[in-house]
């Protein structure tokens, strides 16, 4: 592997138009490392179900996030973008995960911890976010 480019994966959740701080606390990143990395980028639809229910706004969302990735300069001939959902594996290894990872572990996530504090009501989707996200990986 010597020579070989290092990997970038990361993602944007589709639950809404990117906002200045999207640009350029990540989305910037992505255009400006992906000559210098194995860029692989995808649209987070699986983890924007723990907030968004309608599956028609979800599906234009996702649709907005790739036209958004294209106009900020991300290139296809450079960079992999795809959707998490076409990729089964992540939901086979997060739950694998499910399997393997205790509910005291999963409790002491920040955002979980954040939610509780703040007296939300927290569906299963944000208690093992974490696992989704390492499955992403």
């Amino acid at each position: 592997m010597f020579g070989a480019k290092k990997i970038l994966i990361s993602g944007v959740k589709p639950t809404g138009r990117p906002h200045i701080g999207n640009y350029l606390g990540a989305m910037k990143r992505f255009v400006d490392l992906q000559n210098d990395y194995q860029a692989m980028i995808f649209i987070a639809d699986y983890h924007a179900l723990t907030t968004e229910r309608d599956a028609k706004k979800l599906r234009e969302e996702t649709l907005d996030i790739a036209i958004d990735y294209l106009a900020i300069g991300l290139d296809p001939k450079k960079t992999t973008i795809f959707r998490q959902s076409d990729v089964a594996e992540v939901t086979e290894l997060a739950w694998i995960f499910n399997c393997i990872t205790t509910m005291p572990y999963l409790s002491r996530a920040h955002a979980y911890k954040d939610a509780i504090v703040k007296n939300k009501e927290v569906n299963v989707g944000i208690f093992d976010y974490p696992l989704l996200m390492a499955a992403d990986i």
